[in-house]
């Protein structure tokens, strides 16, 4: 039996994207699989679990991207295919606003606004809260609510929210998230 890599999943892999979580693992000792960028993901599933399991660290960063497509499209495919694998123990998942209004939304444990500030509300691209509680729409989330994940938390466009989450700063609102993954999960790396 392979030993088990710990994981956290991120519903986006734009370039911005791609920056403030290799600023992130970098900042917590783990890795970023940089390749899973993509808008949409171009990697199947097999491959990032490979790519996982030659990361040198754990928690071990990955990105999916469906690049607004409706219904299950194949940053969702991948995705499912690595939270499922029997050599991945998934910490949690970032769940990233979109401006998708169409059927793709997912119930959140918790999010993060633009001010860093938790809220049970949903919040938009922007990081503002919108007024479900609890869910929040995106366009690489159709899936998420069948995962048996620990925690899922939403924020807005990683990497972005008005430069509060710029890679530059720290991607605060990103690092918190992580933060609460880690307390949720009991990861103690």
């Amino acid at each position: 039996m392979s030993e088990k890599r710990y994981v956290i999943l991120i519903t986006d892999g734009d370039e911005y994207a791609k920056r403030a979580i290799e600023r992130v693992a970098k900042d917590y000792g783990g890795r970023c699989i940089s390749s899973s960028k993509g808008n949409p993901t171009v990697l199947p599933g097999p491959e990032i679990v490979k790519l996982i399991k030659k990361a040198k660290n754990d928690p071990v960063f990955v990105m999916f991207d469906d690049s607004g497509f409706i219904g299950e499209g194949a940053g969702e495919t991948a995705l499912k295919y690595v939270a499922n694998h029997s050599d991945i123990e998934v910490l949690g998942i970032i769940a990233v606003a979109s401006k998708t209004r169409q059927a793709e939304w997912t119930r959140v444990d918790v999010c993060i606004d633009k001010f860093g500030e938790l809220t049970p509300y949903g919040v938009d691209k922007f990081g503002v809260p919108e007024l479900e509680m609890g869910r929040m729409n995106g366009d690489t989330v159709y899936c998420l609510d069948e995962l048996d994940v620990p925690v899922i938390v939403g924020i807005g466009d990683i990497g972005k929210m008005a430069k509060r989450d710029d890679y530059s700063q720290g991607a605060p609102i990103t690092k918190k998230a992580v933060e609460i993954i880690f307390e949720r999960s009991g990861y103690h790396g």
